[in-house]
């Protein structure tokens, strides 16, 4: 499937392209960042596991766009997670773009090398800094060709469920949100410049157990919209904690752990969303508004302190009780976009959407920072199966924080425009 306006207005486009778009513009790049040699690759607390192939390639993507007042850039990453400690070493060096306008969200691959500095169980950890210190410098690379590349464009964007055997909760099949997003900028053209994907799904199909480098089923998403002339393709989680996950299971109750899995479900994921966007009216001069906020938590768990004081990123001062992060508001034309520094469960995710006041409401997971699960203090805790997010939390308020400051955020902030659109 291959994104298309209608001939007519494509011709009128090419025509009054300026005019057309209003001051709204967009570019996207990417950049490699698979390590060579292969590091060592991590799903989670604990050791990490060699890597002695890769399947893929790991990538930093960005998408800028703007209008006449505001910039901002939305930023994907090919790893579990990526810390503000390493977040704010880009947003120091991106000059063209204000810090708090710049987003970076890990896709939650589960085979990619350790980017938080988790303890090795021998008083070491397998983080390699000059490595990560690459994957900075390659992420502002990309952050600063998309804005030197971003020309006039429109904007689509929809919402739909992505059909098929991609995603269930493990811990209760039907407990997810099978809602997909897509936000597709498109040049003067015609032509996608990017296709941003938003869906809660975890990208474990091969894990870390396996010992292989991979952006997982993330990487096939990408390469299928590239090849359906979806552009450049960016991949934001959503809240796809306690446990959303891909929906590899065999007939026979077996898990399918190898890459054409991967290749089958990211082709489906990347379809699926195509199909949503395909006829998506068109926003001609869509508004941008960009707010953010520190939010901040208490860390109750000794667990989770523990990691952050001994990380060689820093990524808390040793024996902190609270530790704060950015928090972005966003409404892009006719949709609102919540920021999530961590994996959200679904039924948070459900009650924001719909609290959230745009036509269409976004929650980007794992986003400017990854603090591990939150959940509200009534599932913190109560069942067996909620034993390991519980433990991988950094409190029984996290949850309540959460949604407090983000009803807040809404409420204090101007809602999204209605859809305009432009006819000939």
């Amino acid at each position: 499937m291959r994104t298309k306006l209608p001939q007519g207005l494509v011709w009128m486009m090419l025509l009054t392209a300026q005019a057309w778009c209003g001051d709204f513009r967009a570019g996207s790049a990417v950049r490699v960042v698979t390590p060579s040699p292969l590091l060592a690759v991590s799903g989670g607390m604990g050791p990490a596991r060699l890597a002695l192939e890769k399947a893929g390639e790991l990538t930093v993507r960005a998408l800028v766009m703007a209008d006449s007042a505001t910039t901002i850039a939305i930023v994907s990453a090919d790893f579990l997670g990526f810390p503000a400690a390493l977040g704010d070493r880009v947003r120091r060096k991106v000059k063209a773009i204000r810090p708090e306008n710049i987003l970076i969200a890990a896709t939650h691959t589960h085979s990619a090398p350790d980017a938080y500095g988790f303890p090795d169980g021998r008083g070491g950890t397998a983080a390699d800094l000059p490595y990560l210190d690459s994957v900075c410098a390659r992420m502002v690379e990309a952050i600063d060709e998309a804005w030197a590349k971003a020309q006039p464009a429109i904007l689509k964007i929809a919402s739909g469920e992505a059909k098929g055997k991609i995603a269930y909760n493990y811990y209760a099949e039907h407990l997810y949100d099978p809602r997909c997003h897509v936000i597709q900028c498109l040049g003067a053209d015609g032509q996608p410049i990017a296709t941003l994907v938003n869906y809660a799904i975890h990208p474990e199909i091969i894990g870390s157990a396996r010992g292989i480098c991979s952006p997982d089923l993330i990487g096939p998403l990408y390469d299928r919209l590239r090849e359906k002339g979806g552009g450049v393709g960016i991949f934001i989680n959503s809240a796809q904690g306690g446990m959303v996950t891909a929906d590899n299971r065999r007939p026979e109750g077996k898990e399918k752990r190898d890459w054409d899995e991967c290749v089958r479900i990211g082709n489906l994921l990347a379809d699926e969303a195509l199909r949503l966007v395909d006829n998506a009216p068109a926003q001609t001069a869509p508004q941008i508004m960009c707010r953010a906020r520190r939010l901040t938590f208490p860390v109750d768990s000794a667990e989770l302190r523990a990691v952050m004081a001994a990380s060689p990123l820093q990524l808390g001062k040793k024996d902190a009780m609270n530790i704060s992060t950015q928090f972005n508001l966003i409404n892009l034309g006719n949709a609102q976009i919540l920021t999530i520094p961590g994996e959200a469960l679904p039924n948070i995710g459900f009650y924001l959407k719909r609290t959230m006041r745009g036509e269409h409401n976004l929650l980007f997971g794992l986003c400017n920072d990854a603090f591990g699960y939150i959940l509200t203090r009534v599932d913190w805790g109560s069942f067996k199966a909620y034993d390991y997010v519980s433990r991988v939390c950094l409190g029984e308020r996290t949850g309540e924080i959460l949604i407090e400051a983000a009803l807040k955020f809404v409420a204090e902030s101007p809602a999204p425009e209605k859809l305009k659109e432009r006819t000939f």
